[in-house]
């Protein structure tokens, strides 16, 4: 683990006495309102509007505000559906259930704005830590954390700037490095697809990684395909790989933004008579059960998703404790490690064994 040169400080969150203040009330009538008792319309309005202003978080439990134990973590990520995020949030609970802290899970389904849904009900009831998946969010999102005083990691990511903690890799480097192994083997007009609007931004960073590796490697001008709306599937993959020999049909390399991308571009190959890899070689991202079982099977980057989860909720554990004893603990940047996994969809078995002398090429940052 490495530590940024200036850690963020960490503010005092506001109080109910602030509100008060600002709104020219008393606490009493705060507290009222946010019970939802009757008061004066007028009133009402200010004080949610102080409220929104200064992003106070108020507390569901009154045990919770006198000891700021509320024996919770809040996690959001964009989909329990993707395997990948399901094996992050089994390692993070595994982490966190050994120190006696339950997890309130919240899913986004790629869009931003639900993220900040999200955080305004969980954070009522003060989580002592708050994990996010990727490291984009709306300004209002990342001032409202910057201010709670509340310990938050963001994962699967490497945020230019951290709101806290980040337990993550390049999503840049892994559409390199897709790029870079395609072109290894011999590929020279390889077209990338992903999905069609930025609503998953580390796809988006994969895309980004490929545009640069193309330029580094002087292959000539991009050919991205952008469709389908997050989270994409098998269909997006089989959809997105007729559009893409459409209407580029001398690619003979694709790089996908996942394995199930990945594999219904496969599937709508076979369909048309394509051979993979020999015509088309392609690649795609996560190393996902079905990149394994897909026949041929898929050379995709693996991550470690289930570490990142315990690597976040380890970096939690430090925290909180740190917190409930009043004292700072600095913000981490956590790099985590990915690997080029090749198989059969970029490499044929017996030409794998000649190129990489019967070993798996592997790459590791």
């Amino acid at each position: 683990m490495t530590k940024p040169p200036t850690p963020t400080p960490t503010r005092s969150p506001p109080t109910m006495h602030d509100v008060a203040r600002a709104a020219n009330v008393s606490k009493m009538t705060v507290s009222r309102a946010l019970r939802g008792d009757r008061i004066a319309p007028e009133t009402k309005a200010r004080i949610f509007a102080e409220i929104d202003r200064l992003h106070y978080v108020p507390h569901a439990a009154a045990g919770a505000l006198a000891s700021r134990r509320s024996g919770f973590v809040a996690v959001i990520v964009p989909s329990i559906d993707n395997a990948n995020f399901a094996e992050t949030v089994r390692g993070l609970e595994a982490e966190l259930r050994a120190a006696g802290l339950d997890l309130l899970l919240g899913t986004t389904e790629y869009r931003i704005g639900r993220e900040d849904e999200l955080l305004q009900t969980m954070m009522r009831h003060r989580p002592e830590g708050i994990v996010l998946t990727g490291g984009v969010h709306t300004s209002r999102v990342a001032d409202r954390l910057a201010r709670s005083g509340i310990p938050v990691v963001e994962t699967w990511d490497l945020p230019a700037t951290p709101i806290g903690h980040v337990v993550g890799f390049s999503n840049r480097a892994a559409g390199a490095m897709m790029t870079e192994h395609l072109a290894a083997i011999g590929r020279r007009r390889i077209a990338f697809l992903g999905g069609a609007s930025p609503r998953d931004p580390r796809g988006e960073a994969r895309k980004h990684g490929y545009l640069e590796a193309l330029v580094r490697l002087g292959l000539g001008p991009p050919r991205t395909l952008r469709y389908g709306l997050p989270p994409l599937s098998m269909h997006h993959g089989a959809a997105g790989l007729a559009r893409t020999i459409a209407r580029w049909p001398d690619i003979d390399g694709l790089v996908c933004a996942s394995d199930p991308i990945a594999f219904g571009a496969i599937s709508e190959c076979l369909r048309r008579g394509i051979a993979v890899p020999q015509t088309i070689a392609i690649g795609g991202f996560g190393d996902f059960e079905i990149a394994r079982c897909s026949h041929p099977a898929i050379t995709t980057i693996a991550v470690e998703a289930a570490q990142i989860g315990q690597r976040a909720g380890a970096i939690l554990r430090t925290a909180i404790e740190a917190l409930r004893r009043g004292e700072a603990c600095p913000a981490t940047i956590d790099k985590t490690s990915m690997s080029l996994e090749v198989r059969g969809s970029t490499v044929g078995e017996r030409e794998g064994k000649d190129f990489f002398f019967g070993k798996k090429k592997q790459k590791t940052f």
